[in-house]
């Protein structure tokens, strides 16, 4: 197994249903910020209706939600009191301490977690290293740090090696 390979990639958070996670065995999500939940730098509730609703039926059914984010504490605050679960910003995404912490705060083991994200060298890579069940998500929208945007140039060409040619 790579630790760049995340286990799905699918198009938005909307796809993950309670069925598509019992059918791996999965009891809670670590979910990344932006451009995973919400655009990139948005603070527009209006436009995040929809996933609310998605996190509140998942909730509903049993599934844990935790939000680790690299995006800064205030940002990820603001978020989070409007999701009505727990999480953190500045996590410090790919490192593993980060995974553990929220998996203890779920209180979950790796292997009945998912790790959600839009980037392979931050969620995927964190999620892999955890023993943790990995989902790639596209990208909301394009709009992104100069950093993200020379990551993205890599991830085309890692998932390209894996025979996905997915444009993020």
């Amino acid at each position: 197994m790579s630790l760049l390979r995340p286990d799905d990639l699918i198009d938005d958070i909307q796809s993950l249903t309670p069925e598509f996670l019992a059918r791996r065995g999965l009891r809670g999500l670590l979910l990344d910020l932006d451009n995973t939940l919400v655009p990139y730098g948005s603070y527009e509730e209006a436009a995040a209706a929809g996933m609310f609703r998605w996190a509140r039926e998942l909730r509903d059914s049993g599934i844990g939600l935790y939000l680790l984010s690299n995006a800064t504490g205030r940002r990820a605050a603001f978020w989070l009191e409007r999701l009505g679960f727990s999480g953190v910003g500045l996590a410090g995404k790919p490192h593993p301490r980060a995974y553990r912490r929220a998996l203890a705060e779920l209180g979950l083991p790796a292997h009945q977690t998912g790790m959600v994200g839009d980037q392979l060298f931050t969620d995927v890579l964190g999620g892999n290293l955890s023993g943790m069940h990995t989902i790639l998500v596209r990208p909301i929208v394009s709009n992104s740090l100069p950093h993200t945007r020379v990551a993205r140039q890599l991830e085309r060409v890692v998932l390209r090696r894996y025979g996905h040619d997915w444009k993020t």
